[in-house]
């Protein structure tokens, strides 16, 4: 068989292709090598929503050009370079002036055309970034080996965020039929993954592009009634999407996470404006209290940006007292990084300096990581589910419904993929430690 050597960058849902990317190339023979200098086809699947993951894609495509230009000289061997993910659909055909020793430029909607594209680059380089439907191949997926399982539901935006290129790159909205994931769920469930994750760049849009318009609460009803013992999470979630029906299906789950990823992106309505979020700090205040007043021991997470384009530091401190505010559980965190396509990409009198931002992402990270510990000391005292996810150096460790990392301080065996009750004896500020009961 033929040697594919893939390398994964940023998002779920970029895992997740990866994933039908090597399950579909194992039926037109060829298997996944971990050996980077001695592969037939090189595939980096990148991410664009910051500079430095553009950055380390084009190192990968510098790096693989001069093994292709090796082995091409000493063993007449013909290698194959191919990139996709959303810097392909952001670059496009200038991808293969910029490397003339890249083969295939292919697109987030065009992965099930893969086949007949490495046919094609036989004879031609190839750009191909058609605006495809969802296809639904039965081709396998090979899954990491986990507990977890990526199944993306829907993919696109139509939000445009300001700051944003996921709808240059993913495209519109595209939602999967309640069928079709339901059948992949299935298929999750039966090969003994305990967790399965819905994918989507904003899961509570789903359906809309569908005949009939299923809403998401409705597709997490239907998946909740599956039968198994398992658990579902989703991810992301956009603040004014989210519907008090998806807040009912959940209170009453058997299956489903106490957990909403929320980004709120900033604390000041200015900027929220600026940034084209629909909605204001209040908005965003009363969501999260309707979250917590209905659903028991939920965890909140949230994204910030810190030195958008034209943010005051009195702005920014409003993000500050935001975390403080909602009492948010964790956030994920990030300088402020241009991209040129985008609106805010265009305010270049209003660029902070990479100092600034640095700063502000500085004290940002500070105020998560006390969130983060406020947030675990919650817990000391309570017993939790926990599912087992690994083991290191004798200790298990697993997660709880609503996430949290839990270490288990006790000399008892445990499998990989079992649900234990733990009491939380301790906590720091990213995990919590307890012994079963």
């Amino acid at each position: 068989m033929k040697k594919l050597y893939i390398d994964t960058l940023g998002c779920q849902m970029n895992k997740s292709d990866t994933e039908r990317i090597i399950g579909m190339l194992t039926h037109f023979g060829y298997e996944q090598t971990s050996d980077e200098q001695n592969a037939d086809l090189y595939i980096v699947n990148t991410c664009a929503i910051r500079q430095l993951s553009v950055d380390k894609a084009y190192s990968r495509l510098g790096n693989w050009g001069k093994i292709k230009r090796i082995k091409k000289k000493e063993e007449n061997k013909n290698i194959k370079i191919a990139i996709c993910g959303c810097v392909s659909n952001l670059e496009k055909e200038s991808l293969l002036k910029k490397f003339p020793y890249l083969d295939l430029v292919f697109g987030t909607r065009n992965i099930f055309e893969l086949p007949k594209l490495l046919e094609k680059i036989e004879e031609n380089r190839i750009c191909a970034l058609d605006d495809m439907p969802i296809s639904e191949n039965d081709y396998n997926i090979i899954r990491d080996k986990s507990v977890n399982a990526w199944l993306p539901i829907m993919e696109g935006c139509n939000n445009f965020c300001s700051y944003c290129v996921v709808p240059y790159t993913r495209g519109r909205e595209r939602s999967r039929s309640i069928e079709a994931i339901v059948k992949e769920a299935k298929n999750i469930i039966a090969q003994g993954f305990r967790e399965i994750t819905l994918l989507g760049q904003n899961v509570d849009s789903y359906g809309k592009n569908l005949e009939n318009t299923p809403s998401f609460a409705q597709l997490l009803k239907t998946l909740d009634e599956l039968d198994g013992d398992f658990r579902i999470r989703f991810t992301s979630s956009y603040p004014t999407d989210i519907t008090d029906e998806v807040i009912e299906v959940i209170k009453n789950s058997k299956h489903i996470c106490e957990c909403f990823h929320i980004p709120m992106q900033s604390g000041n309505d200015r900027v929220l404006k600026a940034m084209n979020r629909r909605y204001n700090v209040e908005q965003y205040r009363q969501i999260v209290k309707k979250i917590r007043e209905n659903i028991k021991n939920v965890t909140i997470t949230s994204d910030f940006i810190a030195g958008f384009p034209g943010e005051t530091f009195e702005e920014f401190e409003d993000t500050i007292k935001a975390i403080d505010e909602l009492q948010l559980d964790y956030s994920n965190t990030a300088a402020y990084s241009p991209r040129p396509i985008t609106k805010a990409g265009k305010m270049v009198d209003l660029f902070l300096s990479d100092e600034e931002k640095k700063k502000r992402l500085a004290i940002l990270n500070d105020k998560v990581k006390e969130a983060s510990l406020k947030s675990n000391e919650k817990y000391i005292g309570s017993i939790l589910e926990i599912l087992i996810d690994g083991v290191k150096d004798g200790v298990y460790q697993g997660r709880t419904r609503n996430n949290k990392v839990v270490h288990i301080e006790d000399n008892k065996e445990y499998g990989i993929g079992q649900f234990v009750n733990i009491k939380i004896d301790r906590v720091t500020t990213w995990c919590m430690f307890g012994k079963s009961v």
